[in-house]
């Protein structure tokens, strides 16, 4: 259903904007309208070759990058901590399936899971170590009208999407992952880290705020370690935890 006319209403703070897909610059999406607009700059590998928590953490705010027509903010991920953490899939050992997460840092871990979504990740640590950061949401920048139609949601304008239907764009993992076309035979094994790559994480010099850690969701082993990092308050993230 369209709803022409109605105005979106989210707060300033996390109204998403809408730019020409063919170009690889946006409005932040925590800011007014400007003339300006921010490059997007491709992370190091460095960036990656450390532990998972602290990429994660420093992951929050950063842009995920399809074929430089699709742009999103990361606002939503979790850690996994290589052999020694049960929840993690590296903790089966090096397999054809884990292999990624045992390689270089920098490079997408894709998984199909439940029969029916991907999920992606991105390995870290130093090459023989594995490690790495689930991506469970994320905030549209560009290319909204497109990742709605790989949704199944049909829109004319993205400013005609009701405010409450804006985070099934991209809220949760095998969401934005539909929403950018991701699947473990296009991507898995891509390199993150170089904007020649399909898909790619870069920054613009956002800074993240407000970030809230909490526990693992939809897991069962390590249930209890607080190693899910989030924007607090951004209507995107896909669950919320009552304290309690």
């Amino acid at each position: 259903m369209h709803h022409v006319g109605r105005r979106l209403r989210l707060s300033r703070a996390f109204a998403p904007r809408d730019i020409p897909a063919s170009s690889i610059y946006y409005l932040p999406a925590m800011r007014e309208p400007s003339t300006h607009a921010a490059p997007i700059r491709p992370l190091a590998r460095a960036f990656y070759s450390r532990d998972p928590r602290r990429v994660a953490r420093e992951l929050l705010g950063k842009v995920l990058v399809r074929d430089n027509r699709l742009t999103a903010r990361i606002v939503e991920v979790e850690a996994y901590l290589g052999e020694k953490d049960p929840a993690s899939h590296s903790a089966a050992g090096n397999t054809a399936r884990t292999s990624v997460l045992f390689g270089p840092p920098g490079y997408a871990y894709i998984y199909f899971i439940y029969g029916n979504y991907y999920c992606l990740n991105v390995s870290c640590e130093p090459d023989g170590k594995p490690g790495g950061v689930l991506f469970r949401a994320l905030e549209p920048l560009s290319g909204m009208k497109e990742m709605a139609q790989a949704r199944g949601i049909s829109i004319d304008n993205p400013k005609d999407l009701p405010t409450k239907d804006l985070p099934k764009l991209t809220s949760g993992p095998g969401r934005l992952c539909e929403a950018f076309g991701i699947t473990r035979a296009r991507d898995n094994g891509g390199d993150l880290t170089s904007a020649a790559s399909s898909l790619w994480i870069g920054e613009d010099g956002y800074r993240a705020r407000n970030i809230r850690v909490t526990i693992r969701i939809g897991i069962t082993k390590a249930a209890d370690k607080k190693l899910r990092y989030l924007l607090d308050g951004n209507p995107f993230v896909s669950r919320k935890i009552r304290p309690k």
